[in-house]
């Protein structure tokens, strides 16, 4: 830096404010500078700056699977809505730092916090890690999580209305006229009980008990909702409608359906959850209940970044819609 100022006969100061983009050096001397470092091949080290601003620029986005080691990043679910959040975070000129957790350890996150790799956390659905998450909230601010409202929660939460929409999804099973409603889900999960409390609630509204073999779990992997599905075809329970917890698992339940000669929606009619680009490419197209990813996306790094600056930020929840397509 020293050979730059020289050559450009400024200050070492003024060469570091230039290489730095500050509107306090004139337009014309940051072009000069700049262009006397690219001829010299001069680079900035990063590590040094960011060491000096205490500042790594880096934001992590992890997702804790304690529930479901075998899940992965190329979940659909997880591509939709990273891309959304690298967009928001990229627009901010942060790096994104992603971290897969599939066998959280006590006190995993707040090491990850101690390790200083990133300056904020974006932590993907709670799974099993609600007490963790709440542990390392309580000393570190910027922390934002995508997941459900929970009691006694000390963390600040960005998720979808999931009791709402759930009610809803099965609601518009019901003025199908369908009756026998089954539930795929992975009730483990704080965001799928919600889910599985919405249905609950939609069919007591209606009159019907609910009947707790048309209640099965299924992973966000297809292959789990294929099965169950294939299972109560097998054991001939009889069910006329299908509310999967996730668009995913709603895709596995058609392929279960199709395979097993069963019309969709003249037999069974089919509802999931999040909209994701996939579910209007299904055959039939799906219906399903759209949550905002953009928006709950835009919502959680703005959160962050305010927390970033010292700012308590209270949790949302995002309303949600149903999208009817040609499963219904």
């Amino acid at each position: 830096m020293t050979d730059i100022a020289r050559l450009a006969g400024v200050s070492t100061s003024t060469v570091s404010r230039a290489l730095a983009e500050s509107p306090l050096i004139p337009a014309t001397t940051r072009r000069q500078i700049q262009q006397i470092a690219i001829d010299h091949g001069y680079v900035i080290d990063q590590r040094g700056q960011r060491l000096r601003s205490n500042r790594t620029r880096t934001i992590c986005v992890a997702i804790p699977l304690g529930h479901e080691a075998d899940q992965l990043i190329s979940d659909p679910f997880f591509l939709q809505l990273f891309g959304h959040l690298a967009d928001e975070i990229s627009a901010r000129h942060y790096d994104v730092l992603l971290s897969r957790v599939p066998a959280p350890t006590p006190g995993w996150l707040s090491r990850h916090v101690q390790s200083q790799k990133a300056d904020g956390y974006i932590i993907v659905g709670q799974s099993n890690q609600h007490e963790e998450i709440n542990a390392a909230a309580r000393a570190f601010l910027p922390l934002v999580v995508w997941g459900a409202h929970l009691p006694e929660q000390v963390y600040c939460s960005v998720g979808s209305d999931n009791v709402g929409g759930a009610r809803a999804a099965v609601d518009a099973l019901l003025q199908a006229g369908r009756r026998r409603i089954v539930f795929l889900g992975a009730t483990a999960l704080p965001e799928i009980q919600m889910r599985l409390r919405g249905y609950t609630n939609a069919l007591e509204r209606a009159g019907i008990e609910v009947d707790p073999d048309l209640v099965q779990p299924a992973h966000f992997t297809g292959d789990t909702a294929l099965a169950a599905v294939q299972g109560l075809i097998a054991r001939g329970i009889a069910f006329d409608g299908i509310f999967a917890a996730s668009d995913v698992i709603a895709l596995g339940a058609l392929r279960a359906l199709q395979t097993s000669g069963v019309s969709v929606p003249r037999d069974v009619s089919v509802i999931g959850f999040d909209d994701l680009d996939l579910a209007e490419h299904a055959h039939p197209r799906l219906t399903t209940v759209h949550q905002d990813l953009k928006h709950g996306a835009a919502a959680l790094v703005e959160f962050l970044f305010r927390r970033l600056d010292g700012e308590e930020t209270p949790s949302a929840t995002l309303p949600v819609r149903i999208v009817t397509r040609d499963s219904i």
